[in-house]
């Protein structure tokens, strides 16, 4: 099996885990709102468990992938991606000199911006990654300025985060079919 097609099979486990368990942990942690919590609410209390857990799982699994794969730009934005997914879990919303915004930012940006490079790698030009990366991207200037619209902040920071993981596990199909 090669680099690629191992890297596809990572970010697709790690992707697909972390929707999985986030949304156990939002139907567990009680009287939760996807549109009036944050989704890093899940990494305090009586779900941090589970959250923080595999979102770490999920970083850990892009920075791997990230050194399998070529190309400088794309194996850089997923490096970070990684960084920013496991520093959420490993920092979470209580933590102190706001580290876990820190760590929130690095990863809502470098996988918005990982969708245009994935865009660029080999002979695929599937443009629905970099649609959904530009999801994200515009939907993070949105909430940093508090612009929710009728989707409250949670439902804002869904925007970004849903989009890239679509893009990703969609990314992870294109590199697991590699030769």
């Amino acid at each position: 099996m090669n680099k690629e097609k191992i890297s596809g099979y990572l970010i697709f486990i790690g992707v697909a885990q972390f929707f999985i368990f986030m949304m156990i942990a939002e139907s567990l942690y009680p009287g939760y709102s996807i549109s009036k919590n944050y989704i890093s609410d899940l990494g305090v209390g009586s779900t941090a468990y589970i959250f923080n857990t595999s979102i770490i799982v999920m970083g850990f699994l892009l920075i791997i992938s990230g050194f399998l794969l070529e190309g400088k730009i794309l194996k850089i934005f997923l490096l970070l991606s990684g960084i920013g997914a496991a520093g959420v879990g490993f920092f979470p919303e209580n933590s102190p000199y706001h580290l876990h915004t820190i760590m929130s930012l690095i990863v809502f940006l470098f996988a918005s911006l990982s969708s245009y490079a994935a865009f660029k790698y080999k002979s695929n030009k599937n443009l629905t990654w970099p649609i959904m990366g530009s999801i994200g991207l515009v939907s993070l200037i949105l909430y940093i300025f508090n612009i929710y619209g009728p989707f409250n902040y949670g439902g804002m920071e869904r925007l970004i985060v849903y989009p890239n993981l679509i893009w990703a596990i969609g990314f992870s199909g294109f590199l697991i079919r590699t030769k």
